[in-house]
């Protein structure tokens, strides 16, 4: 799969490369599951770049593999799970190869990870500042002296207005919006190039959701990181992506700049994710997509997408489709893009 290059993602194997420049760049990758002594497979031959600066949104139902691609990248693949295939190069370094001590120190410092449940991601039993400050000390981003000032810093670059006040607080003390807040303090704290998003304005009303939403855009424009959001609300994603890619059991099946997928989408399964958004095709009645997203173990010969696809050709149900640049500039995975 060749990859997008947007300003504003992918087959047959690339060759091995090694790029400095690029911050990260996946290729293939695949991760299994043991499941009754089978190996299925939860993210398929997944290729994607993302550089600093810009943000890209990995977007599908429950069930796709968004998250398990995000654990994927950090390691954090456990059995019964593996990586199978593929590499995750990450500043030229292939982190498929690297041993657990070089993952712990690319976690948090150098990758910063947003949980979506607050409520889990947070010690109840710890305040705010002391959940702080122990990731600081872990990170050895900060002399000792100074952790209680680089910890404030944090909180108000955050959009904390009482920093003092809050670090004092326990979780359960605080509103949903402060919970995402400090959640994002805490990816922080290392200084990351990179901050992946799981879905992090789940739970959220409107109004909160979009004060997170623009934290998120400040800070990939103030501090030059990368964002790798992961979400199923392509609302969300229009207002703060610049790339899209939208997957389905386990694959992307099309990818490219967000104002060109989500206007002009390709592939049967993203027109369909459309039509079932509010507002986005005014005038025209809701539209759900038949059926159910495959399990894992549901093996098939032809399209994941075929079962419950409008506009399912005879060869989808028994050849698995290619991707195809299209000229548009974006890439789908579909039968019907073949000439």
């Amino acid at each position: 799969m060749v990859a997008v290059d947007s300003g504003t993602c992918m087959s047959q194997r690339a060759p091995e490369h090694r790029d400095p420049s690029r911050l990260l760049d996946v290729q293939d990758l695949t991760t299994v599951f043991t499941i009754q002594r089978h190996e299925v497979p939860a993210v398929r031959e997944l290729s994607f770049t993302l550089d600093s600066g810009e943000t890209l949104a990995l977007v599908g139902e429950s069930g796709s593999g968004k998250s398990v691609t995000a654990l994927s990248l950090l390691g954090l693949i456990q059995p019964p799970g593996r990586i199978a295939a593929g590499t995750i190069r990450w500043r030229g370094v292939d982190m498929t190869q690297v041993d657990e001590s070089e993952l712990r120190r690319i976690r948090g410092r150098e990758i910063g990870l947003i949980l979506q449940d607050p409520g889990v991601a947070l010690n109840p039993v710890f305040t705010v500042g002391d959940q702080l400050v122990e990731t600081l000390r872990t990170h050895e981003v900060t002399v000792a002296h100074d952790l209680r000032t680089r910890m404030l810093e944090l909180l108000a670059s955050v959009g904390i207005a009482t920093p003092s006040s809050h670090a004092r607080a326990y979780p359960h003390q605080l509103s949903g919006g402060l919970q995402q807040r400090t959640l994002i303090a805490l990816a922080l704290a290392g200084d990351p190039t990179l901050l992946i998003a799981d879905e992090p304005t789940t739970g959220l009303d409107a109004l909160t959701q979009a004060k997170i939403l623009s934290l998120l855009n400040a800070l990939v424009q103030q501090r030059g990181i990368a964002l790798l959001l992961i979400s199923h609300d392509l609302s969300v994603v229009r207002r703060c992506a610049d790339r899209v890619a939208i997957m389905y059991a386990g694959q992307i099946v099309e990818t490219g700049s967000v104002n060109t997928v989500l206007d002009s989408a390709q592939h049967p399964y993203t027109k369909g994710l459309l039509a079932s958004l509010p507002g986005e095709q005014p005038g025209l009645p809701l539209r759900s997509i038949e059926g159910t997203p495959p399990g894992l173990e549901a093996v098939t010969a032809g399209c994941t997408f075929a079962p419950r696809c409008r506009e399912r050709l005879t060869c989808c149900n028994t050849s698995p489709p290619r991707p195809h640049q299209l000229p548009t500039g974006s890439i789908s995975r579909c039968h019907l893009h073949e000439s």
